[in-house]
């Protein structure tokens, strides 16, 4: 289902690419103005500054001068200043020398400067443009001449040109424009570039329509990108699914086929029976059509619980004494073999109680279905776990077929068959409980039967659990073993 909903991903690398495109041009629309601005603010101030410090250093030669003795007229002037006068400090203020562009004009500027001898600097519009065109940075410096007339020197150049006009402005806004243009541009084309393969990616995806399971992406043994490590996991992925579609379709015949013998044979002997009720021995036929009908209950209630152990919800757990519950089981089991037992005392494990009962009868009915004369139960705890060990003294399994018991409906080619009346679902329903619980379950080398040997962790009870309480009441509640063929809780 998942594969048909791929083709969009098409009209997702598109609008992956929109949004790539239009993220850059946001943020360059958001972080270029201020750039623009930060420069031209940058560089009007130095380009002041710069003007400041020639006018300044102009005035204050001047004022020098005057002091000396040393004024001429018109007024030497040097470093692009070329307006330059000197102003007596009075009621009526009148120029005493002045550069030549500004001979025989009044004064351009009436500030008083500081009396500490510092300069003080200004900005002056002449509207009329005589002098400059635009405005003016005038710096004014008290100066005294050897008269001991009190002097004003002020010297001014125009403000920088890029003060003054909109241009560089203009200019910086329509480069802004430009460069947020040709980012979009560059961007749109470098996304459509990198997202190209995408589509070459969902065209073959688009191919998966569920029909050929073993259809996988074609990757580049050599390539390393993202697309290639995605098609990598994709068909890792399409692995896992063909084999759990599998599994799930040979479980369901396997199961179909199970579940159709007891009721084949369930149905047959009602009909027989409706059919010449006359001959038919009725308690006979019921006895038959109860065994089916068991079979067929425990057939269902391994299904229910391997459904149960598939969904992958955790049992719930409590300490339990496994040597009480192999010990209980034991002596209220009804067999046709010898039952030897060799159990230690107190083993504890922390499992799901209803659980491990089905996993100790799967693993006893399994061993009296195909002993001869005896079937051996050992516990131990032994680095950390309990082992459980079941021998029977039958015809054994082959050790090729040791990891086949555990597949569900198993079918050997051996005396250990389905000719005893298993399902082929006990020993696996048996090693899901012991995986879920931690542990595992398998088949051991034996010189004569089968050894199964399932190892669980040992539950360590805290101290304060079990101070003061009599051994025999130390984390062993009481239970109920299922026989064989009755339901039992998984959960």
């Amino acid at each position: 289902m998942w594969v048909r909903n791929l083709p969009p991903l098409l009209r997702l690398a598109r609008v992956g690419r929109a949004r790539a495109t239009l993220a850059g041009l946001a943020i360059l629309a958001i972080l270029l103005p201020l750039l623009v601005l930060a420069a031209t603010f940058t560089l009007q101030r130095v380009a002041v500054g710069d003007q400041n410090a020639r006018v300044d250093g102009v005035a204050r030669a001047v004022a020098v001068q005057a002091s000396d003795g040393r004024l001429s007229d018109p007024v030497r002037t040097s470093h692009g200043v070329l307006l330059v006068q000197v102003v007596t400090r009075a009621s009526t203020p009148r120029v005493v020398a002045a550069s030549p562009a500004l001979m025989g004009r009044a004064p351009i500027a009436a500030f008083s400067p500081p009396s500490d001898g510092a300069p003080r600097n200004t900005t002056l519009c002449l509207h009329d443009g005589s002098i400059a065109p635009g405005c003016l940075i005038v710096v004014g410096i008290r100066a005294a001449s050897v008269s001991r007339v009190p002097l004003t020197v002020y010297a001014a150049v125009p403000r920088p040109w890029l003060t003054e006009t909109p241009i560089p402005v203009a200019v910086a806004g329509g480069l802004s424009l430009v460069l947020v243009g040709l980012t979009g541009w560059v961007t749109w084309r470098s996304a459509g570039r990198v997202l190209r393969p995408v589509g070459a990616f969902q065209a073959e995806l688009a191919e998966f329509d569920g029909t050929e399971p073993t259809h996988r992406m074609r990757v580049d043994p050599d390539a390393s990108d993202e697309l290639s490590r995605l098609a990598r996991t994709i068909n890792g992925q399409l692995d896992r699914l063909e084999r759990t579609v599998a599994r799930q379709r040979q479980f369901a015949s396997d199961a179909s086929h199970e579940l159709r013998t007891p009721v084949t044979g369930l149905r047959t002997r009602i009909e027989v029976a409706l059919a010449d009720p006359e001959d038919t021995d009725l308690v006979a036929t019921l006895r038959e059509a109860l065994g089916d009908a068991e079979r067929l209950h425990a057939i269902i209630d391994d299904l229910l619980a391997l459904a149960r152990l598939d969904s992958g919800t955790a049992p719930a757990r409590a300490p339990l004494d496994l040597t009480g519950l192999v010990r209980a089981e034991l002596e209220g089991r009804s067999s046709e073999v010898e039952l030897r037992a060799d159990l230690e005392d107190g083993v504890q494990v922390e499992v799901n109680r209803a659980q491990m009962c089905r996993v100790l009868v799967n693993l006893l009915s399994n061993a009296e279905r195909y002993a001869t004369e005896t079937v051996e139960v050992s516990l131990r705890s032994e680095d950390g776990q309990a082992v459980l060990e079941v021998r029977d003294d039958g015809p054994g399994i082959d050790s090729a077929d040791r990891e086949r018991v555990f597949e569900r409906f198993s079918r050997l080619d051996s005396a250990r068959s389905r000719d005893h009346g298993g399902a082929g679902l006990g020993l696996p329903v048996a090693r899901e409980v012991a995986v879920a619980h931690g542990g595992s379950l398998r088949v051991g080398p034996s010189d004569r039967g089968a050894r199964l040997v399932l190892r669980l962790p040992l539950h360590e009870p805290p101290d304060d659990v079990t101070r003061g309480r009599p051994e025999h009441e130390v984390l062993r509640p009481p239970f109920a073993v299922p026989r064989w063929g009755e339901p039992g809780p998984l959960s």
